[in-house]
């Protein structure tokens, strides 16, 4: 594993990325107020610039499943008897309306806390809104996924249309008048392949779909965000872990407020205090919360193909099996060694050899460049900041969405998605 680094170094190429094109929006005028891509990314919107949305008791909303038995060599060990089924949620207008699938992003369930926000914009705007587990999550792994290795974006897209396919045959009393399609981070990669299939298959016709904060570089994002645990944080040593010293700064700043209020504004506050986390520590945050996503990524799919990598494939697993030990092995694999170990010899398997940038030009926006410059019902929001971003990718963006890509100055990766100029602009573009 490489040596930790500092920050600075670390984000050379975000600082090129962003320099690459002067932002669209003035960040006077935009008025998003976190300057800081780390602060904007953990903390979000404060709660007071968000749009006024539905609450969950207004939504007529329920949770589905679908048994789609996809053909794989192996059959699910006995332990995930709970994700033999893939569920769904689908949030229903009375009558007639406009349908949108959402994607989430790396490793997120479908009722994760940014598809729940944006089924509320949506639905609140009069939309049937339908929330999709992301493929790199380990209840589509299992259940719907036809490899369970996740990464090859056209195999995942596939996947995805089959489940869309399902889900509307599922209710066949929905009145729809058209589809729409989005998604966020990896989502926003996912749903540009699945528009492209979808412009060949025809069964959904979208009528338009956004892509919120993509990879452009799939390789060049994960690698981005794989950096960020090596990153050198002060304090920490053999006698203090990063997670003491989290919790050492959290329980000084409530015992200064004098109470202990977990509510949406208070890491904003927390930031704003005299224990606010340091970039270095806030880069370490959001490159473990990365982390853990692949690691269960790829001990699923280890596990699932009895490849025997992390869990030996003779290994007795049942219901009271703990995992933890294969787990922590789990957590050793960052996202270039699961691209090693299992991406790129299930993908040289099914085409017969291939080298590591093709492999990468094939998962990234890169491969649908023609299409996505034709194709005017497609459009990106992303921003100058964005941590997943390399040098190169804004000109990109640039170059082939011209008009139809949004950049924001600010929001570091996803942070403003619940921004009120942000949900509007949204909202403006879908009903066009």
């Amino acid at each position: 594993m490489p040596r930790s680094r500092p920050i600075a170094s670390l984000f050379a190429g975000l600082l090129l990325a962003t320099q690459a094109g002067a932002a669209d929006i003035d960040a006077a005028s935009y008025g998003f107020p976190l300057a800081n891509p780390f602060e904007a990314t953990i903390a979000g919107t404060p709660p007071e610039l968000r749009p006024q949305l539905p609450a969950d008791e207004d939504i007529d909303q329920a949770d589905y499943e679908l048994k789609l038995r996809p053909e794989r060599e192996f059959e699910l060990p006995a332990n995930f008897w709970p994700v033999t089924k893939l569920r769904y949620r689908l949030a229903r207008q009375d009558g007639r309306a406009p349908l949108i699938f959402i994607i989430a992003g790396t490793g997120a369930h479908y009722s994760s806390g940014k598809t729940e926000e944006l089924k509320r914009l949506f639905y609140g705007a009069g939309y049937h809104v339908v929330q999709l587990s992301s493929p790199t999550s380990y209840d589509f792994m299992s259940a719907a996924s036809r490899t369970a290795t996740p990464g090859v974006s056209r195999d995942d897209a596939e996947d995805l249309y089959r489940v869309m396919m399902a889900v509307r045959a599922q209710h066949p009393g929905l009145e729809v008048s058209d589809y729409h399609l989005t998604g966020y981070s990896l989502g926003g990669l996912h749903a540009a392949f699945v528009s492209e299939l979808d412009e060949r298959l025809r069964s959904f016709n979208f009528k338009r779909v956004l892509l919120l904060n993509p990879p452009v570089n799939l390789y060049t994002s994960v690698s981005n965000l794989d950096r960020l645990v090596q990153t050198r944080v002060a304090g920490i040593d053999d006698h203090t872990t990063y997670f003491e010293l989290v919790l050492a700064k959290l329980t000084r700043y409530f015992e200064e407020q004098g109470r202990i209020d977990m509510n949406e504004a208070m890491l904003y506050d927390f930031q704003r205090s005299e224990q606010k986390l340091s970039d270095e520590q806030l880069a370490m945050l959001i490159g473990s919360s990365f982390r853990f996503s692949v690691a269960d990524m790829a001990f699923t799919a280890d596990l699932i193909n009895r490849r025997g990598l992390i869990t030996p494939p003779s290994y007795p697993i049942g219901e009271g099996t703990s995992l933890t030990p294969f787990f922590k092995r789990a957590l050793q694999c960052d996202f270039d060694c699961y691209i090693v170990e299992q991406l790129v010899p299930y993908w040289r398997g099914k085409h017969d050899g291939g080298s590591l940038p093709q492999l990468i030009d094939q998962v990234s926006l890169y491969a649908l460049a023609d299409y996505l410059k034709g194709s005017s019902k497609v459009a990106v929001m992303h921003n100058a900041d964005d941590l997943i971003l390399g040098p190169g990718d804004i000109g990109f963006l640039r170059r082939t969405f011209g008009e139809r890509l949004t950049l924001y100055p600010r929001g570091g990766h996803c942070g403003n998605l619940n921004y009120r100029v942000n949900s509007d602009a949204m909202l403006e573009f879908f009903r066009g």
